[in-house]
């Protein structure tokens, strides 16, 4: 169950950076989370983001984190 719900969270950080077209690079910069978090949580690397990570991607795309993690 867990592994539907980070691929989710990868699945949704890559829809709306896509949506706003944004690079990865350019999301850690609007977000304040470096590139390299970026990239494992939207490769699953990174199963178990922090909420401050999620809050602040969430800022970013301007949305909550409920839209990041559903």
């Amino acid at each position: 169950m867990n592994t539907n719900k980070e691929s989710t969270i990868a699945k949704n950080i890559k829809k709306h950076r896509e949506k706003i077209g944004v690079s990865q690079d350019k999301l850690s910069k609007l977000s304040d989370v470096t590139y390299n978090t970026i990239i494992k949580i939207e490769s699953g690397a990174n199963t178990n983001p922090t909420i401050n990570t999620m809050t602040k991607i969430a800022k970013a795309f301007q949305v909550g984190v409920d839209d990041l993690i559903k």
